[in-house]
């Protein structure tokens, strides 16, 4: 953790303590550990990944084990302490970045442990604040997210605060002087393009106001400052607009942002982002939900600019399993997309299908197909089991790519 963010969290726990020490007697101090919780997390992966390159198939096994310990509160005040540890099982026939093992294709799951979160939090009737390492994930987590599907999950130092003032208005604010990212925790120089830690000053801001279950306006600008992230070409100020909300079995989300260079971005950048999507839930078909949309992230209109891009986001829940439009290329892409996912057997059944275009020029990028089936394990309480695959056919952009994941998950 940075030290100005373990300053903040030692700054915050100070204050609120002797704001609370005049009504101590109140409330015992016990509380933060008697009533505290561990909790256990251990997730078992196997990742095949083959492309039609000169690489080697990648074969990883990875165990990511996670302890919590989260303490009761006491007027308010709690605090959480979050370690995780990745380890490879069996041989090393995978590049997980920092393995030296480039032969293979990437599993992008390195071996190691760290402190995923370590934080103090203050809850009040109208919301809460928090200092130190946490995980941060906002709206759909298309602009920032943990990307909790990668073993090593990508947290935050800073201080986050979300306020409800009135009913149906949540307005929030964070600080980020650390981002911790899916590839940490070894690594940091001699790694431009996927640094550990990435370190800067960035801001979040971002306000929603309920009108209805048919409405939900949300509205946000979010100021990266990346330093030693891409030579700067990811910092990036982004303003935009979502609408959200549901009519009886209907869905919707429509959605623009704007996006401009910032903090020392040598790269003249202006792009847009649209999305529109809509999803129908069928009751009387063993409630399948069916889902379509259309997002375009803008590419270069010159040479001298730069596409949209989301380096905080969770990714991979976007533009398909596969991960082949982690960074945005530089025409740009439009991702159509429908599926959808229903209860089968007692689990959950889901399947996508993506096509990938250019958004600048006429460049068929290629399609991809994804399908999931995810059931708890009967017989081993919170022990869950999930097969997943993507197939990505290439056509214009990338090579033909196919991810299959088995994984086991348990939960304590």
């Amino acid at each position: 953790m940075s030290h100005r963010t373990l300053a903040t969290a030692v700054f915050t726990l100070s204050a609120l303590s002797a704001a609370l020490s005049a009504n101590a007697h109140a409330q015992s101090l016990s509380q933060l550990w008697s009533e505290g919780k561990v909790g256990l997390d251990a997730r078992y992966r196997y990742e095949h990944v083959d492309q039609d390159n000169a690489l080697n198939n990648a074969n990883a096994q990875t165990l990511r084990t996670r302890i919590t310990l989260q303490s009761g509160q006491w007027y308010g005040l709690s605090t959480l302490v979050e370690a995780d540890n990745v380890s490879r099982i069996g041989d090393q026939s995978y590049n997980d970045t920092r393995n030296q093992q480039g032969q293979y294709s990437v599993v992008a799951d390195p071996d190691g442990s760290e402190i995923n979160q370590a934080l103090v939090r203050y809850d009040f009737a109208q919301g809460y604040a928090a200092a130190g390492r946490q995980r941060i994930n906002l709206d759909n987590q298309r602009f920032v997210g943990g990307v909790a599907w990668r073993q090593n999950e990508q947290t935050y130092d800073g201080a986050l605060a979300q306020i409800k003032p009135i009913d149906g208005l949540t307005l929030t604010y964070g600080y980020i002087d650390q981002v911790n990212t899916i590839f940490g925790p070894d690594g940091q120089h001699g790694f431009v393009g996927n640094p550990a830690n990435i370190e800067g000053h960035s801001h979040l801001i971002n306000a929603q106001y309920v009108v209805a279950p048919a409405l939900t306006v949300t509205g946000y600008r979010y100021l990266l400052g990346l330093d030693n992230l891409a030579n700067k070409t990811q910092s990036s100020a982004t303003s935009g607009l979502r609408l959200t909300g549901t009519l009886a079995d209907f869905s919707y989300t429509a959605e623009y942002a704007s996006q401009s260079e910032y903090a020392g971005n040598p790269k003249d950048i202006d792009a847009d982002y649209y999305l529109l999507e809509g999803a129908y839930s069928f009751k009387a078909l063993n409630n399948l939900t069916l889902k379509g949309g259309y997002e375009v992230l803008e590419g270069d209109k010159d040479s001298s600019q730069g596409a949209f891009q989301t380096p905080l986001a969770t990714k991979h829940m976007f533009q398909g399993w596969a991960d082949v439009f982690l960074a945005t290329p530089q025409a740009g892409v439009k991702d159509a997309y429908f599926g959808g996912s229903m209860p089968l057997l007692g689990g959950n059944l889901q399947a996508w299908y993506h096509d990938f275009r250019a958004e600048t020029g006429s460049s068929h990028y290629g399609e991809e197909f994804d399908i999931a089936y995810g059931h708890a394990v009967p017989w081993v309480k919170g022990m869950s089991a999930l097969v997943k695959y993507a197939h990505y056919d290439a056509d214009d952009f990338g090579v033909d790519t196919q991810k299959l994941w088995l994984q086991l998950q348990y939960t304590l």
